[in-house]
């Protein structure tokens, strides 16, 4: 039995399946998403399928999809659905469950359906565009013309939607939109609208709406944040189709953590916007700038911290690691007792970072999440460099003294990149049987480095007060250093987790003391 409207019925709900009822399918369309990926399907739809069934929101989707590879059949076969299978962790407690989301009613191809996509821009319940058309999507292309049948970019084909729309409501203001892109780049809404601007001038469109456009519509910066891994591996997918009793091409997994703030002070937006009422993950607010930075820091700032430790202990991926005991320490004291305390203001409280860093420990332990550590060492020393600099720089200003999880971090960063070369020349790093090429642009020069036969102290100090590197700042920078190459000569003689274990006995003793 394949997954489509006719045979919900056939699905029993004793299966603990969250299906869709029978009114939903008739709700008007609300929303056009510019995207079909999998990140959109098991975020934003998520939400706005949840508000459905509980009367909230009360519209659907008409997705847009842009690219040539693969087809609309399955959604087409499906009536637009398809199965999240949501696995995690939340308050420490395991979460499995099924929804059966119905949040799109159509898939249009805009190669060959822009006619009916422009046609969706005369329907009166149109409210929200969403988008997610990777970071590469939000950008110029000077000589785009909104008049051809498709534009070429997406802000070439969200400008011709928008200008559909503004001359059949004859400049309305009623009838702006509020668009919501996701891509993952700072101040996406205000950089979509600079460009929507620009390309309305390149393409001579009039004053009026020019105006509509800037003062109707409604821009708004907004910040995802939820792992979705995509389609089921082969095996897992046949087991949950046996275990829910139908066949779903579309069944697409996420983790359970899910967050989408956005941006805005319109309040007529936070009205529209009210699947935001169904789940606690959507914020809006008039600011979500702590938002970006809890998400900086305390998610990628750790990992970025903690990966190369991990692979130099052996392990292979974050929940491999967060199962060690004396690993899962360090974590939560990096996070809880050095990152969270300098990142505080007044909008960004302890009870904020505290929660958010709960949840980044139970997202790191999903059994259900591959995540490698050899991954995120990707372009490990600007990434050092961008996260991690500021909260070291920070901490030394405000405590005084050398923050030990984060110098920890640093040595078992310098390490790590104290690598190999292969026959190619280029720089790797071993880990059992598995060789593995470092993508860092830095790699080649900081094993250079660490081939000059310079001492530690040299390569501490090169690495951490030179510009090209890591240039901190700080009256404290020799007591860094010195802490840092104690650890590097430590885990030259025994294995990480020794020396992590070593520093947790030391701050269990000055605390007593």
């Amino acid at each position: 039995m394949k997954l489509c409207k006719s045979n919900l019925a056939a699905i029993k709900k004793t299966r603990g399946v969250s299906i869709p009822n029978e009114e939903i399918f008739s709700l008007p369309e609300k929303v056009i998403q510019f995207g079909t990926g999998v990140l959109l399907r098991g975020l934003p739809d998520y939400f706005i399928d949840k508000a459905n069934k509980q009367g909230l929101f009360n519209g659907r989707i008409v997705v847009v999809k842009s690219t040539n590879a693969g087809s609309t059949d399955a959604f087409n076969e499906q009536d637009g659905l398809y199965t999240l299978v949501v696995r995690g962790i939340e308050n420490n407690v395991k979460v499995q469950e099924y929804w059966v989301n119905a949040a799109i009613s159509r898939v249009l191809n805009v190669h060959n359906e822009w006619n009916d996509i422009l046609s969706c821009a005369a329907n009166p319940d149109m409210q929200i565009v969403i988008s997610n058309t990777t970071e590469v999507g939000i950008s110029l292309m000077e000589d785009d013309d909104i008049f051809a049948a498709p534009p070429v970019s997406f802000p070439g084909k969200l400008l011709a939607f928008l200008y559909h729309r503004f001359t059949i409501f004859n400049g309305a203001d009623s009838s702006g939109m509020v668009i919501i892109p996701t891509e993952l780049i700072v101040n996406n809404g205000k950089k979509l609208k600079e460009i929507i601007i620009e390309l309305a001038k390149r393409n001579h469109l009039s004053n009026d709406f020019l105006k509509w456009l800037n003062e109707a519509n409604d821009f708004c910066d907004s910040l995802v944040d939820r792992i979705v891994p995509g389609k089921l591996s082969e095996h897992d997918a046949k087991f949950v189709n046996q275990e829910l009793g139908y066949e779903d091409e579309l069944m697409i997994m996420s983790e359970a953590y899910r967050l989408w703030a956005i941006e805005t002070s319109r309040h007529s937006t936070k009205n529209i916007l009210s699947f935001a009422k169904a789940d606690a993950g959507v914020i809006i607010e008039d600011d979500i700038s702590i938002y970006r930075e809890l998400k900086l820091r305390l998610l990628n700032g750790t990992h970025t911290f903690s990966c190369g430790l991990a692979f130099l202990a052996g392990f292979d991926t974050v929940k491999e690691a967060m199962d060690n005991r004396i690993f899962a320490s360090y974590v939560t004291n990096l996070m809880l007792y050095e990152i969270a305390p300098v990142i505080l203001s007044e909008k960004l409280t302890q009870q904020k970072a505290k929660q958010f860093a709960l949840q980044v420990l139970d997202r790191f332990r999903n059994p259900a999440i591959a995540h490698h550590w050899i991954n995120i060492t990707m372009q490990y020393t600007s990434k050092m460099k961008m996260r991690n600099v500021p909260l070291i720089e920070a901490y030394l200003q405000q405590f005084k003294s050398v923050p030990p999880f984060m110098a920890l971090g640093i040595a078992g960063y310098l390490y790590f990149m104290q690598s190999n070369v292969n026959e190619q020349g280029q720089p790797v790093q071993q880990q059992g049987h598995n060789t593995y090429i470092l993508q860092d642009d830095y790699a080649l020069q900081i094993h250079q480095l660490w081939k000059s036969n310079a001492d530690f102290s040299t390569i501490i100090d090169t690495i951490l007060s030179n510009e090209n590197y890591f240039n901190i700042k700080s009256a404290l920078l020799p007591n860094l250093e010195t802490q840092i190459e104690l650890y590097l000569t430590n885990m030259q003689q025994n294995n990480v987790l020794t020396v992590m274990e070593e520093l947790m006995h030391q701050q269990m003793v000055s605390s007593i003391n």
